[in-house]
């Protein structure tokens, strides 16, 4: 291969492709890309970075003659500029090859993977080297309300990787944390997700053996030992590992722990420790996000000082139990989840948070997996933890056969038969419209979804702005 001087991006819009032409603008390569359509934040970070971006895909963004093509996982091998890197035969790679290929050779890469909590246990992970005055790389699927980016070389060995199971490209099915040669795996839950790609757990779990079959004899798998299918996983390997979780067999654990209004306390047990930590965030799964980055800072060295600096002013990540807006003593949070496991634990933080407080549960059926027909039974069991629930329509429903599509409408109806007022409306003026007519003082509105959700949240805060709430 020539050298490498322009590297033109395919899908550059998405949170991935983003935070990596972030990385190889910093590493003082020329930087362009293409996608449909791009939104913040990504499009923000782009517009910063002086990268120049075509919307729409074409054969002319092509005409710059780049050296590489990243070709990121949402394009398929019918997209028509695709075509044209394969048919000039330009150098082409995925995106988590190039993240291998250009940052992680000569660093220490830690990969956060799990089906829940990646986002937000990767980045605690990154800001607590950051606080004790450290700079490590970070490649994070989400916006972190410290860093206000989602990607960073950094300057120390670590680098931080947020390590997805989905499949990396249409020429490679893979998962994409395969490429990531991690030293350091920090496995924080494995359930069954991505129903369009994998067929039942067993495939899932045979994705994560392999992850945790590529940890070198002198790295380390940290993982929740409260989770049964990692404990099943860890029984089969040999690699040295180090178990955290509520339960007091475990390596760490908390001997007791208590939420308040500034968060969570808690005294955690480990090896060689036994050491009360405040953490700035709230539920049993972030108390558990919190011990998994202690493992891993302990074994690097991190003093306990340094590590509760860390947790202490940790201010989250966007769309994770975010304080979206307070109007009239009604409080917004938006949030991403969209897994019924995620839906339950996002639920009963949010109770945890705001205790006596009526909390509505405003759920969009988006990703891959909820717009399925499996798991209805248990997202009646996670919404039935809120004491006001409404569901919207089937994103893309149309896309979905009938008979494997969510029926929302059925959803709504168990849980009303649970004695929780329960609605499914289709269309999100009329949501507003009912919210208007329902929310009063005090009440908590929780909007769960993967997406924008037609731009509900900013349509609540204009109603609620607009009208008298009693």
């Amino acid at each position: 291969m020539k050298e490498i001087n322009h590297i033109h991006m395919l899908g550059v819009g998405g949170t991935g492709m983003g935070s990596l032409a972030r990385l190889l603008k910093q590493a003082g390569y020329k930087v362009s890309g293409s996608d449909k359509k791009l939104y913040p934040p990504m499009s923000d970070q782009l517009a910063e970075l002086n990268i120049k971006i075509y919307e729409g895909f074409s054969e002319k963004n092509l005409e710059d003659k780049p050296d590489l093509v990243v070709i990121g996982n949402v394009i398929t091998k019918d997209n028509i500029e695709a075509q044209q890197v394969l048919k000039r035969e330009i150098p082409y790679i995925s995106m988590p090859q190039a993240l291998s290929k250009f940052f992680l050779n000569s660093r220490t890469p830690i990969v956060v993977a799990g089906t829940h909590g990646k986002t937000t246990t990767s980045m605690l992970l990154a800001w607590c080297f950051f606080s004790a005055g450290k700079e490590p790389g970070f490649f994070i699927g989400g916006v972190g309300n410290n860093f206000k980016k989602t990607a960073d070389i950094g300057k120390g060995s670590p680098f931080i990787i947020e390590g997805d199971e989905y499949d990396t490209a249409f020429f490679d099915k893979g998962p994409k944390f395969l490429h990531y040669s991690p030293k350091i795996v920090l496995l924080t839950s494995v359930e069954f997700d991505h129903g369009d790609i994998y067929k039942d757990l067993e495939q899932i779990k045979k994705a994560f053996a392999k992850l945790i079959s590529i940890i070198p004899s002198d790295g380390l798998l940290v993982y929740n030992g409260d989770d049964e299918n990692i404990r099943e996983l860890v029984k089969a390997s040999k690699i040295r590992s180090l178990s955290y979780g509520m339960s007091p067999v475990l390596d760490y654990f908390p001997s007791s722990f208590s939420f308040s209004g500034n968060g969570t306390s808690f005294h955690l047990k480990g090896p060689n420790l036994s050491t009360n930590f405040n953490f700035a965030m709230f539920g049993e799964h972030n108390l558990q996000n919190a011990m998994g980055v202690i493992a891993v800072l302990k074994e690097l060295g991190m003093s306990d000082e340094d590590i509760e600096k860390g947790l202490t002013t940790f201010l989250g990540v966007r769309r994770r139990q975010e304080i979206a807006a307070e109007i009239k003593s009604i409080t917004i949070v938006d949030d991403f989840a969209h897994h019924p496991t995620a839906v339950a634990k996002t639920i009963q933080a949010i109770k945890v948070k705001f205790p006596e407080r009526r909390l509505w549960a405003i759920f969009e059926p988006r990703s891959n997996t909820s717009r399925r027909n499996i798991f209805k039974e248990e997202y009646v069991a996670a919404l039935s933890k809120a004491d006001r629930v409404v569901i919207g329509d089937v994103y893309c429903s149309e896309k979905i056969p009938s008979d494997e599509r969510l029926d929302v409408r059925g959803v709504a109806a168990k849980i009303m038969r649970k004695g929780i007022d329960a609605h499914y409306i289709p269309n999100t003026e009329f949501i507003i419209e009912f919210l208007m007519r329902n929310v009063n003082k005090n009440d908590v509105i929780l909007v769960m979804s993967n997406g924008d959700f037609n731009n509900l949240i900013s349509k609540i805060k204009e109603g609620l702005n607009k009208r008298k709430i009693v």
